[in-house]
Parts: structure tokens; C-alpha cells; sequence
């Protein structure tokens, strides 16, 4: 068996990366494993009282169902750019809701509201009681493919426009300190606008273990066909 340069460093270069992406494959699978038992845990748990003293991890929380006494800091409010509802542009609403009895305050996402005709008029976001028991679920702040450089920077004055969500960032301008997720609020408890709140469709775990294995598989085909290849030219050359 001979091996030729340039076949060889094409195998050495291809090899590694059908492995990677095999593996990769499979980490995804894990992952979304892992996911599904969150959703499923979550949605058989009981009702979490919200407090300052609760778990911070936002992972670990999402999904859950949670109530929680407070105010809402109605003078206070965020809007998250750039969200789409219905083909249409608009805005998340995102009120701080300050703990009875504590100085940390969770962002509620009171649903999506449309972009005015006049994009510097910005929407009214009124709340008819600020003292208020409400209800919703725990999830992540909203996302963005890409984010920009000071996305995460906050516009002057209130109601304030962000494009992408770091609570550390807004807590400093609301000045006291905000919990590392967001509560989707309840669709029957007033004060808040369209609210679709959906669990993310995702891959089954199944799915990237099939893949991960054709991506094995082209791994294996190709370290047949080198090795042919090298057998092949070895034979040709010397017969010659």
C-alpha cells in the first residue's frame, strides 16, 4: 500500500471533521434529552411562590409555573425591539415587578404590542393596578440570531427601548436588582396585551443520534474508499 500525498492530507483533513460533526451530533442529542425531561418536569410540578430567596437559575426554573405577590414599577418599563407577531413589527412589553417585602423585582413580559405608524411615538403601556398578585410561567428573555454591538444598551428615558435583553444591564438603570429571567404572563389576568406564549418545537433527541450516525458512517466509507484507493495505486505501480 503507497500512500500519495495529496489523497492522504484530502483524508486527514476530512476525517476529523466527520468525526466532529458526529460528536457534535451527539452532544445535541444530549442536550435536547435534557430539555424535554425540563419541559416534562416543569409542567408536573406544583405552582412556585416566587421570593427573593429562590433558586437563580434560570435553567433550572424555566418552564415552571410560578405566582408572586408585588407591584408593578409602572413609571418603569422596557420595550424589546424588533419582535414579530402575525407578520407584523412591535415590541415585547417588559414591566418590573418589585417582591412584596423585597428589594429585588422579577421583568414580567406583559405580551406584544404593535409598532405605532410614527416609529418615535412609543406605545402606551398603562397599567390599571399596580398592586397586583399575578401568575405565569418562568423562560428565558427573548432571543436574537444575531446580536449587535450595544444591543443590550438601553434607550434614555421611559418607557425604554432595548434590542436585546441583560438583566444586569437593566438593573442598573432601574437601580435595584432584577432576577435572571423573565415570567410570561398568564393569558386571563389582565393588564397585558397579545400574549401566544409556545414551548420552542425542537429536534427529538432521536433525530440527531440518526444523524450522528451517517455522519459516522461517511467517516467509515471514506477510510474504506483511502484505503482502496492507496491498495488500488500501490497494485498499479507495481505492475508497471
Amino acid at each position: 500500500m503507497k500512500f500519495k500525498i495529496i489523497p492522504t492530507l484530502a483524508y486527514l483533513c476530512l476525517l476529523p471533521v466527520l468525526i466532529g460533526l458526529g460528536m457534535w451530533q451527539l452532544d445535541r442529542s444530549e442536550q435536547k434529552r435534557a430539555l424535554l425531561e425540563l419541559q416534562e418536569q416543569a409542567g408536573a410540578t406544583e405552582t412556585l411562590h416566587l421570593s427573593e430567596g429562590i433558586e437563580n437559575n434560570a435553567d433550572t426554573l424555566r418552564y415552571r409555573q410560578v405566582e408572586v405577590t408585588g407591584r408593578y414599577d409602572v413609571a418603569h418599563q422596557f420595550l424589546i425591539d424588533n419582535q414579530i407577531s402575525g407578520g407584523k413589527a412591535g415590541y415585547f412589553v417588559l414591566t418590573p415587578f418589585v417582591l412584596t417585602g423585597e428589594t429585588k423585582a422579577v421583568l414580567v413580559n406583559r405580551g406584544w404590542i404593535p409598532l405605532n405608524h410614527d416609529r418615535s411615538v412609543l406605545p402606551d403601556l398603562q397599567i390599571n393596578q399596580a398592586q397586583a398578585i399575578i401568575a405565569g410561567r418562568i423562560n428565558h428573555f427573548p432571543s436574537v440570531g444575531i446580536k449587535l454591538a450595544g444591543a443590550e444598551i438601553p434607550t434614555e428615558g421611559w418607557p425604554s427601548v432595548v434590542q436585546v435583553v441583560d438583566s444586569h444591564v437593566l438593573a442598573k438603570k432601574l437601580g435595584y436588582s432584577l432576577l435572571p429571567f423573565q415570567i410570561e404572563l398568564a393569558k386571563d389576568l389582565p393588564d397585558g396585551f397579545k400574549r401566544e406564549w409556545q414551548t420552542p418545537a425542537i429536534m427529538q433527541p432521536e433525530q440527531h443520534t440518526a444523524y450522528a450516525i451517517q455522519w459516522f458512517a461517511l467517516a467509515l466509507t471514506l477510510t474504506i474508499l483511502f484505503i482502496w484507493y492507496s491498495f488500488k495505486k500501490y497494485d498499479a505501480e507495481s505492475k508497471e
